[in-house]
């Protein structure tokens, strides 16, 4: 069941309240004219946030947040891990000790619909006396709706930032052996084996190879067969479409990768790609900034930033995410939305692009020309971007048990670096993690 926001005009938009005062970094103006702010001004809130770029941009504004609304905040930033462990221990309890949340979608999405553990903002959404009319479900990419709505549509938070996965690639490296961007699946394998050359160090492609960190990149390939690694709850996992998955992983990893990268996660990966030394890098476009730094990198100005090829079945930019909800044990509903409203607002997300904190899920930030004009980082980098929203799909699956899936899976895959058969090694990973997806939903 979809929603129907309201549909704004350009002119309402710029017609927005100078109550934030000049955006002049974003050259954005904040659309915040509609809405009763100080409704619930003398309110105090606790803001519970990841430790990340994000929760930062999130920090230092929040004077203006305070200012707009007259709500006092409190917030507090938590290294990832713990901050999932506390938040779990104290909305189990019902009566959590923070009114809004900062979520990781592609880890917790399962876990905080089955607990029941967030306030359902779909009402909020439809009241234009506490929402922007900018605010529209359109202006979300596919793969925000996807993590944001339960499969009854109902809104257990905001989509707050984006992972595209991307192709970095070495235009010098592509440019000597007068090889094209690859658009298919198969013009990936034939590029990455003619840009290969072990004799000389050089290498056409690299990704993770590492146990756990290697399940997103099949997943990944798994996309452009046309299939999620979980479909309707049941496992995918030893399809034809899955097994031909991870015998192109298989073959792009041991005929085109460097030495040793059965040990490689993103940060190895992003080190042989900053030395000149790999042609294309499948990965997250959020490790882009430091190939773009003189200090640290020895590609800058010769790096392409590309969508994710089509596989037979499918074009898919293969989507991680985190969001911003409120909780369903805080007694300050309207006022906490208003904070995860702000936190998603037009400004802040020019913000969060501009300083390569993060990416908004909302096209209306990502395709606005004046903050485009004001990134940081290369135009071609903006462009996948938008490009990848298009074609965005959820990567991992939306299950509780992620970790073990990925420490399961993950083993197979490795096994596939040193010859091992794909399709044996996927149907004993499958069999393995079955009852252990069962037993989550019991």
């Amino acid at each position: 069941m979809s929603m129907k926001f309201l549909n704004p005009t350009r002119r309402q938009f710029l017609a927005g309240s100078a109550a934030l005062g000049a955006a002049s970094m974003t050259g954005l103006k904040p659309a915040f004219a509609n809405v009763d702010w100080k409704k619930f001004a003398g309110t105090t809130l606790e803001v519970n946030l990841i430790k990340s770029p994000r929760g930062d941009i999130l920090q230092k504004y929040q004077k203006e947040f305070e200012e707009l609304t007259g709500i006092k905040v409190n917030s507090e930033q938590t290294p990832e891990q713990q901050q999932r462990q506390k938040a779990v221990i104290e909305l189990t309890s019902g009566k959590p000790s923070f009114d809004v949340i900062h979520i990781s979608y592609h880890v917790q999405k399962r876990q905080f619909e089955k607990g029941g553990w967030l306030a359902d903002l779909t009402p909020f959404l439809r009241d234009p006396s506490l929402t922007e009319p900018s605010l529209t479900e359109s202006d979300f990419a596919e793969a925000g709706l996807a993590f944001a709505k339960d499969q009854n549509g109902r809104f257990g938070g905001l989509p707050f930032s984006v992972d595209y996965w991307i192709l970095y690639w070495n235009k010098d490296l592509f440019a000597a052996k007068g090889v094209e961007y690859p658009k298919t699946f198969d013009e990936l394998v034939a590029a990455a084996e003619k840009l290969t050359d072990a004799a000389s160090g050089t290498y056409g492609f690299v990704a993770r190879g590492m146990k756990n960190a290697n399940t997103p990149v099949w997943a990944s390939l798994m996309l452009g067969y046309g299939k999620s690694t979980v479909e309707n709850g049941t496992l995918q996992t030893d399809t034809p479409e899955a097994i031909e998955a991870a015998t192109l992983y298989q073959r792009l990893m041991t005929k085109s990768a460097p030495p040793g990268v059965t040990g490689f996660n993103w940060a190895e990966c992003q080190s042989s790609f900053l030395q000149g030394k790999v042609a294309m890098w499948l990965d997250g476009i959020g490790f882009a900034p430091p190939l773009e730094n003189p200090q640290k990198s020895r590609v800058v100005g010769k790096v392409g930033y590309g969508v994710m090829p089509k596989g037979p079945n499918a074009q898919a930019a293969p989507t991680f995410g985190d969001g911003i909800g409120v909780t369903e044990g805080s007694s300050n509903k309207e006022a906490a939305y208003l904070y995860c409203q702000w936190a998603i607002s037009k400004e802040m997300g020019a913000r969060l692009l501009q300083t390569g904190s993060g990416v908004p899920f909302r096209n209306s930030i990502l395709n606005d020309p004046e903050v485009r004009k004001n990134v940081t980082m290369p135009q071609d980098w903006v462009t996948a971007l938008s490009e990848s929203a298009k074609v965005s799909k959820l990567c991992l699956p939306v299950i509780i048990p992620v970790t073990e899936f990925r420490d399961v899976m993950g083993v197979g895959l490795t096994n596939l670096l040193g010859g091992a058969d794909p399709a044996t090694e996927l149907k004993r990973a499958t069999e393995e993690f079955r009852p252990v997806l069962a037993r989550s939903e019991s």
